[in-house]
C-alpha cells in the first residue's frame, strides 16, 4: 500500500518539469521575436523617412501631414502594397535633391536649344510637382481637330530626346484639349482627340529612337486638366497642348505584389 501511494505521488508531479521546460523555451522564443522586431522597426523607419521625404518634395503627401509614407501607402493600397514598398529597403534610393538638380540641368539645356520655339510660344518648359513639363502647343504642332503632327515636330522631339539621353527618367506623354466640343469625321470627343495626339507623339518618339519604349507612356486627359481659363481664346489656346512630363522612374512594382495600384495622389504623381 505504501509503495502504491509513493508511486502515485511521483507520477502526479512529473508534469511540472515539462511545464517548466516549456515556459523557458517560450520565453526564449519571445525574446528572439522581440529582438527581430526592434531591428526591423529601425530599418523600416529609415526607409519610411526616405520615401516620405522624396514624395513630399513632389507634393504627393502634402494632404497627410500626420502620416509617414508607409502609413499612407498601407492606407491607400493595403498591407500587400506596403509590403512591396518595404522590399526596396536595400536599394540605393536617389536623393530628391539630386533628382531636382538633374531636372533643372535638363530644363536649362532644353530652354537654350528650343529658344526659338519658346520665343514663338509654340513650346513652354516649366518645373511642376510631377517633374519637368515640356508643353507642345497645338498651334505649333497640330492642325485644329487633327492628331497628325506637323512635319517639323520630329526635329523638336529629337532635341528633347538628346537632352534625356543617358539619364534615368521616364517620359509621360499627355494629350490635353480645351472645353469646346469636337466632332468631325475622325473624332467624336475631346477624349479621343487628346488620346490620339498623345499616342501619335509617343509613336513618333519611338520611331525616332528618341526615348526607349520601356521609359515611355501616353494618356489623354481631354479638357479636364487645364492650365488656363477656357473662358478666353488665349486660355483655350494654352490648354490645347501635348505635355511631355519628365519624371523619376518608379521603384515600386505594384504588379509584382499582386495588388492593384492605389488610388488618389498616386494616379498623378498624377493630378492637379
Amino acid at each position: 500500500m505504501r509503495r502504491s501511494a509513493a508511486h502515485s505521488r511521483v507520477s502526479h508531479e512529473r508534469w511540472l518539469i515539462s511545464y517548466a521546460d516549456f515556459i523557458t523555451l517560450l520565453f526564449a522564443f519571445f525574446v528572439v521575436l522581440y529582438a527581430f522586431a526592434k531591428a526591423d522597426h529601425k530599418k523600416q523607419s529609415q526607409v519610411s523617412q526616405a520615401i516620405d521625404t522624396a514624395f513630399r518634395s513632389m507634393g504627393v503627401f502634402h494632404d497627410h501631414p500626420g502620416e509617414d509614407a508607409l502609413q499612407v501607402i498601407a492606407h491607400r493600397g493595403g498591407a500587400d502594397t506596403a509590403s512591396s514598398v518595404r522590399e526596396v529597403m536595400d536599394e540605393d534610393l536617389e536623393s530628391p535633391a539630386k533628382v531636382r538638380d538633374d531636372l533643372e540641368h535638363i530644363r536649362r539645356e532644353l530652354t537654350k536649344s528650343l529658344s526659338p520655339q519658346i520665343a514663338d510660344r509654340a513650346v513652354s518648359i516649366e518645373m511642376s510637382r510631377d517633374g519637368l513639363v515640356v508643353s507642345l502647343r497645338e498651334a505649333g504642332f497640330f492642325d485644329s481637330g487633327s492628331a497628325a503632327p506637323h512635319l517639323g515636330t520630329g526635329r523638336i522631339l529629337r532635341t528633347i530626346g538628346a537632352s534625356l539621353d543617358g539619364t534615368d527618367f521616364d517620359v509621360r506623354v499627355e494629350g490635353h484639349t480645351d472645353n469646346l466640343p469636337v466632332h468631325n469625321a475622325q473624332f467624336d470627343s475631346n477624349w479621343e482627340l487628346s488620346t490620339a495626339r498623345a499616342t501619335g507623339i509617343a509613336r513618333l518618339l519611338l520611331e525616332l529612337h528618341a526615348i526607349p519604349a520601356d521609359r515611355l507612356s501616353a494618356a489623354g486627359f481631354a479638357e479636364f486638366h487645364p492650365v488656363a481659363d477656357n473662358a478666353t481664346a488665349e486660355g483655350r489656346a494654352q490648354n490645347r497642348r501635348v505635355d511631355l512630363v519628365v519624371i523619376p522612374r518608379t521603384r515600386i512594382n505594384f504588379a509584382a505584389s499582386g495588388s492593384p495600384a492605389p488610388n488618389g495622389p498616386w494616379r498623378r504623381i498624377t493630378d492637379n
